[in-house]
């Protein structure tokens, strides 16, 4: 066996003579992981009881193969989190591997150019009758489903017409123009939408404020250059703080599920909150989630800019960072399959408080904790009242909470047990709500 030893490093000698980085590189690891790090030719000969160089070749060229082999056809795989909105029940997830793409960026502290695959996805649950798609450059859009029949229709060049489809010429234009509608409203400032579905110009579903408020681009672009730093006023901690108070106070949930550690960041926005768990490690899976898909953009874009994020997670496999567009009111999820779920100055924006607070206490685990800060209706209206009054935005775009009482009673009717429901206020108007199921 020291003979062999022997070998190994006269071949690592041979590489660092011979200019192979990589070779050399590879050598040099598998002794080290053999010494504990210590100098190869400082080592005992039973710390250097290496395999063969042959049988670690084979072993590394077969790892290789199967690497490979999983780029080029990746298998469906269920997901252990993440499920139909209507059934809950696990989606399966077919990967369709794209070209590589963008090679400009260098891993940091390298020359080294780094290429860029793009993945796409079709996310279904068995017997379902409805398709999700989404990608690796942009988020999993699990709030629109597409019709598996239809999708399949609309791959086919000669099938997209009316008379095929069943519609008569006035109902199709009329759902064209819908849809046009639909498609440019998050560019319109959100007041103006407020007043054109008032006026009747969108119908009742193509605007509700607490819904629709942050699809608005310029809302997304505006989030973290100022929004969300003047809630300071109202006594929200700084984000490095809040976020902290929230992994502390998930740390228990997370010993207690080692081998899963799963977070959710609930209503993420731009992922102000979502980078910032993902980096600190802690966390095998965060998953941040969002009604608005022009935040959800702006979220990508802004992980795409963080080295850290961009290379450490996505190329060491340290944490998995994925973005979802959901519904908080039906969350796309498994019964008891996340370990802890954030939600940062969040709740007074979901349209349906009963139906979301419901949804968290399903789908976190058994002593699964959610994390939460939010606005008491005070400081609503002090903004209500530079706004003109109760029909100012503001009232229409935010729940009023008048309360801690009236938030535990809604804690509680989500599922949670009143002794595992914790409010506290941070003066003047912000509140931490710490739940555990």
């Amino acid at each position: 066996m020291k003979l062999v030893a022997r070998q190994w490093i006269a071949l690592l000698f041979v590489l660092e003579q011979q200019q192979c980085a990589c070779g050399a590189a590879f050598v040099a690891n598998h002794l080290s992981h053999r010494t504990g790090g210590r100098d190869v030719l400082a080592a005992t000969p039973t710390e250097l009881e290496v395999e063969p160089i042959a049988v670690v070749l084979k072993k590394e060229r077969d790892n290789q193969k199967r690497l490979l082999l999983g780029i080029l056809n990746p298998e469906p795989k269920t997901d252990a989190v993440l499920a139909d909105p209507r059934t809950k029940e696990p989606l399966v997830i077919k990967p369709q591997v794209g070209t590589f793409f963008g090679s400009s960026r260098s891993r940091p502290g390298t020359s080294t150019a780094i290429l860029r695959r793009r993945i796409s996805y079709e996310m279904q649950a068995k017997g379902s009758d409805y398709a999700y798609t989404g990608s690796s450059d942009s988020y999993l859009n699990l709030l629109e489903p597409q019709d598996v029949i239809q999708s399949n229709n609309n791959n086919r060049p000669n099938d997209s017409n009316d008379s095929n489809s069943g519609r008569s010429p006035s109902d199709s234009a009329r759902q064209r123009r819908l849809q046009l509608i639909r498609n440019l409203s998050p560019l319109i400032p959100p007041p103006i939408r407020s007043a054109l579905a008032t006026a009747g110009v969108l119908v009742a579903d193509d605007y509700v404020p607490m819904r629709d408020l942050f699809t608005s681009p310029s809302v997304s672009f505006a989030y973290e250059r100022g929004w969300r730093s003047s809630f300071r006023r109202a006594g929200f901690p700084g984000e490095d703080e809040e976020a902290q108070m929230a992994m502390n106070y998930f740390a228990p949930s997370m010993a207690r599920y080692h081998d899963t550690r799963v977070l959710v960041d609930m209503s993420c926005a731009t992922g102000l909150f979502t980078r910032r768990f993902a980096q600190s490690g802690l966390y095998k899976r965060v998953l941040g989630c969002d009604y608005s898909a022009s935040m959800l953009d702006e979220a990508r874009r802004r992980i795409e800019a963080d080295p850290k994020l961009r290379y450490s997670i996505n190329r060491n496999n340290t944490t998995r960072l994925d973005l979802v567009r959901l519904d908080v009111g039906q969350i796309p999820m498994q019964n008891n399959s996340v370990d802890a779920l954030h939600a940062g100055a969040a709740m007074h924006c979901w349209p349906d408080l009963p139906a979301a607070a419901a949804e968290i206490y399903r789908v976190l685990k058994p002593g699964g904790r959610y994390f939460a800060t939010t606005f008491l209706s005070d400081y609503f209206r002090i903004l209500n009242a530079g706004e003109g009054g109760s029909t100012g935005p503001s009232r229409q775009a935010f729940q009023y909470f008048e309360s801690v009482n009236q938030l535990k009673q809604l804690m509680e009717q989500g599922g949670f047990a009143p002794d595992k429901i914790n409010i506290e206020v941070l003066a003047p108007s912000c509140v931490v709500i710490r739940c555990e199921k």
